[in-house]
């Protein structure tokens, strides 16, 4: 009921049809079988064998097909299992991570508690939360969970501690008074209580108005429910290339088979033989299992940082980056309140030390002054800190942070907190009200008048005083020492810090209850303590070096603006010195999609915003051709972390909801590890790009003998069993240990590259066809080479029938074209193996990389150079490898062996022409 807040307490029973007493048993059964159980819902996922279909129909997954249905028709029962046994894997490997990401919404449910207390017929009892319906009315005492959305209509002290729905990291007070003021958005309404929030202090009813999918919780389910998923920049890369590829190699492949046929007039079996080694020559079966272990990889690099990557296609989209979102309480601060800095008696102190932990300094050190106003804070206070625990590794707080930050600050200077309560018993309380902006304890020392402490809103607090506190007697507050106090408010305010102010008075002996008229006047001043939710140590330095790479910082929070300017502003994250505009959720609504995507080109932080704003957020930016990354820790950011490009999580502090919704958890919620992660992600594409230049400069020498052969009448120079020898045996080794290569020095110090930025550009094909010509062009030579010593024409091996590999040896001329052919294949291999180590850079020396730096890439080289001497001077495999031995070594070791170092050397040049004319990055 959307106006369920601006009605007075009567008519909300009214309005609901309840009453104080609450419902009946037989009108709460009958409402939960018409309306159903307080749970969330979830829409029913496919089953695991429906899900495997779109992933093997995938145009990479279709080139394994027909690369395993190719390695079988030439009789490589082997390789087309191998084969299979990939494509299987990937499919399976897909299906499972989509299973992982449906498991927010149980992680939704399990945040609800498993029992509430309700008022049903005048009976406090103990109910199951999924049996709570509307109508109800809800007891709530500090400490409860929240079971369903409900409107307070009694309340004493009653605050709410919200940051898992909004992120605010203060405890939000509630009231049961009617709502009327336009502008707020319903988490704001200050007389709403949502489920799966927390009562932070004080008692209070409230009566139940939305349950399950009607809450708050419920609109964010279904919000993190309506995000597609969509794929990422590599998916999309690697279809359009999987795409291009599939179509170049069967439209080679049917202009072989058809030139063959035709001009040729080569019987069919022996066309289509050169037609299926075409389409297997160009086809990458490598590419998928190369780009898989170069993902996991990076992974398993980042996992040893504490970043737990949940799909490997994350850690590409990572390096692509140009927005970075990031919620505040939680992700950039602490989210635990922390006093930074005192004003007593005329002056001020510093305290260090951050969060919950009472370790710190005071500076200079604490006089007898400041003793009396840690001591107030101490009293004057309701909360409670929980120690480390196996469960729990640092410290935290049950109840309001404000007054955790108060007792963590007394602690830090040295009050006993055991003593002090059985020497300052508290006899009563005045809890906090809004409408005072302070709350107050009485105290009743042995044998001393009853102490009254009053904590609250400077402005609020000094009117109420007469005197200060200074060195151990209070004396008169005059209007100079009254200035002085609220001009160190107002500078404590301007730097971002919550100021409260601390009194105290000695009471005269009672009389009757204790009033508050009668107690919160003439009061002596302690003091103030200023204090913030401090930002995390390490997020400066990220924040820097993130500029540096030319990603932009957009802070997205629900908190209040000049709060989160100041900390965007401490943090570096504001470029210009101008005040940036801040938007709230109210003006996001009021906003259409052109509007808010014009805004964002301005320098903007967002402030109170709610999950459906957040959402708003990130899609503008991405439509506006972003690449966005959204940090968070609470459930209200779960559908923003869902929308994302990158959605990352804190491991610690953040909520199971938004772990799971995240595509990245920082295990040790370290936001610097950011700067790793990304550093992984653009370390991937480069290594990619190697990886593809090393693929296609190996497939030309591949492909042109089948074209030239096709073309020309040209002695076919390699076979199908070579291509499928060279591609799983020796070609793969390399490319993986291209893909190990660890960032290079200057990664980070480049803007991220456009989203529209094709994988496969020009420069990937220039400098392949570059080094794919010298491996052919050497490879050719050694091939000639053979049939010159042999005095032989090539031309004259027309006759010998590829198929028939057996019989080569049985005349001069079979001989030598076999040996002719496996000089090629070692030729190719050799080549190869220059371009691999040249591959490790595009434009930079190998030297600056370290030349063993990547052991990977040695052992692959030395493993490839021991297969191909065993292949060439050990037996001859007559089988469909048709690899003949070389009986003249010779030719091997004085010209096939210096293809590598020709190769480096050549290309070695062209970088050194690129660097002089400027062109290197």
């Amino acid at each position: 009921m959307a106006s369920i807040h601006a009605l007075r307490v009567d008519e909300v029973f009214t309005a609901l049809e309840s009453s104080r007493q609450g419902l009946t048993l037989a009108e709460a059964q009958a409402r939960l079988a018409q309306a159903g159980r307080n749970e969330l819902t979830r829409q029913a996922p496919p089953a695991w064998w429906q899900r495997l279909g779109p992933h093997f129909r995938q145009p990479l997954a279709v080139l394994l097909w027909i690369s395993a249905v190719l390695a079988l028709l030439i009789g490589s029962v082997f390789l087309s299992g191998f084969i299979v046994v990939i494509a299987l894997a990937n499919g399976l490997f897909s299906v499972w991570q989509e299973y992982r990401a449906e498991q927010a919404m149980s992680k939704l449910e399990q945040l609800l508690p498993a029992q509430t207390r309700v008022q049903r017929g005048g009976v406090e009892q103990l109910v199951p939360a999924a049996e709570v319906v509307v109508g109800d009315v809800l007891v709530l005492a500090e400490g409860d969970h929240i079971a369903a959305d409900a409107r307070v209509i009694e309340e004493y002290g009653l605050r709410l501690n919200t940051a898992a729905l909004n992120g605010e990291a203060r405890a939000v007070r509630k009231t049961a008074e009617a709502s009327v003021r336009g502008g707020l958005t319903e988490v704001e309404r200050p007389n709403l209580v949502f489920a799966g929030t927390t009562v932070a202090a004080g008692t209070g009813r409230a009566v139940v108005f939305a349950t399950g999918m009607t809450t708050q919780f419920g609109r964010i389910a279904r919000l993190t429910q309506a995000v597609a998923e969509t794929p990422s920049p590599l998916q999309r890369e690697l279809k359009h290339l999987a795409d291009r590829v599939l179509y170049v190699a069967l439209g080679l492949g049917a202009v072989v088979f058809s030139v063959s046929l035709v001009q040729f007039r080569m019987d069919w079996p022996h066309a289509f033989l050169l037609a299926l080694g075409l389409i297997v020559a160009v086809v990458p079966e490598g590419l998928i299992p190369t780009i898989t272990v170069a993902l996991a990889i990076a992974a398993r690099r980042l996992a040893q940082q504490g970043i737990l990557i949940k799909k490997l296609t994350t850690v590409e989209t990572l390096g692509l980056t140009s927005v970075l979102c990031t919620d505040k309480s939680g992700t950039l601060t602490q989210n635990q309140m922390t006093v930074r800095e005192l004003w007593v008696g005329g002056h001020c102190l510093t305290v260090s030390g951050v969060g919950y932990e009472p370790r710190g300094e005071f500076t200079p050190p604490p006089s007898a002054d400041v003793g009396a106003l840690l001591l107030a804070a101490l009293l004057c206070n309701n909360a409670r800190l929980t120690p480390p625990s196996p469960g729990q590794p640092r410290w935290s707080a049950l109840g309001d942070q404000t007054e955790a930050a108060l007792r963590v600050v007394a602690l830090k200077g040295g009050v006993d907190e055991q003593r002090v309560n059985q020497d300052f018993p508290r006899a009563h309380e005045l809890p906090f009200d809004a409408r005072r902006k302070r709350m107050s304890t009485i105290h009743q020392p042995a044998q001393h008048p009853a102490l009254c402490v009053t904590k609250g809103a400077p402005r609020e607090v000094v009117q109420l005083c007469d005197t200060y506190w200074l060195h151990g007697e209070a004396r008169p507050l005059d209007d100079t020492t009254r200035a002085a106090v609220l001009k160190a408010n107002d500078d404590f305010a301007r730097a971002g810090l919550r100021v409260l102010a601390l009194a105290q008075r000695a009471l005269p002996p009672r009389t009757g209850a204790y009033r508050m008229e009668e107690v919160e006047h003439e009061l002596t001043l302690l003091g103030l303590l200023a204090m913030m939710d401090p930002p995390r140590p390490e997020v400066e330095q990220t924040v820097a070096v993130c500029r540096q790479a030319g990603i932009r910082l957009v802070m997205i929070t629900g908190d209040y603006g000049l709060t989160a300017e100041a900390i965007a502003r401490r943090l570096g994250m504001l470029t210009a010195q101008t005040v940036p505009r801040l938007i709230t959720g109210a003006e996001v609504d009021e906003m259409d999609e052109a509007t808010l995507q014009a805004a964002l080109s301005d320098e903007v932080i967002f402030a109170r915003m709610a999950p459906e704003h957040k959402l708003r957020v990130v899609t503008a930016f991405q439509a506006r051709g972003e690449v966005v990354a959204v940090t968070g820790d609470g459930v209200n950011d779960a559908p923003a972390l869902r929308k994302a490009d990158i959605g990352i999580a804190m491991g610690i502090t953040g909520t199971d909801v938004a772990k799971e919704a995240a595509d990245v958890i920082l295990a040790r919620d370290d936001f610097a590890s950011l700067i790793p992660a990304i550093q992984q992600g653009r370390a991937v594409y480069a290594n990619l790009r190697k990886f593809l230049i090393y693929l296609f400069a190996s497939n030309l020498p591949e492909v042109v003998p089948f074209i030239i052969s096709s073309l020309f009448n040209f002695p076919l120079a390699l076979t199908v069993g070579h291509l499928l020898a060279i591609d799983f045996g020796t070609d793969l080794l390399p490319a993986l240990a291209l893909s190990a290569e660890a960032p290079e020095p200057e990664i980070m110090s480049r803007p991220p590259r456009p989203r529209a930025q094709n994988l496969l550009d020009r420069k990937i094909f220039e400098r392949a066809a570059w080094l794919g010509a010298i491996e052919t062009g050497l490879c050719y030579s050694g091939f000639l080479l053979v049939f010159w010593r042999a005095q032989l024409s090539p031309f004259a091996a027309l006759g010998l029938d590829l198929q028939a590999f057996a019989t080569w040896g049985d005349s001069e001329i079979g001989v030598t074209y076999a040996l002719a052919v496996t000089v090629f294949f070692a030729g190719v291999i050799v080549a190869q193996m220059g371009a691999a180590v040249t591959c490790r850079s595009e434009l930079g020396k190998v030297r600056r990389l370290g030349v063993f730096s990547n052991r990977w890439l040695l052992a692959g080289l030395a493993c490839e150079l021991g297969v191909l001497s065993g292949l060439v001077f050990g037996l001859p495999l007559l089988g469909p490898l048709h690899i003949f031995s070389l009986t003249s070594p010779e030719v091997f070791l004085t010209w096939v062996l210096c293809y590598a170092p020709i190769v480096y050397l050549l290309d070695r040049a062209r970088k050194s022409l690129k660097w002089r004319r400027g062109e290197a990055r």
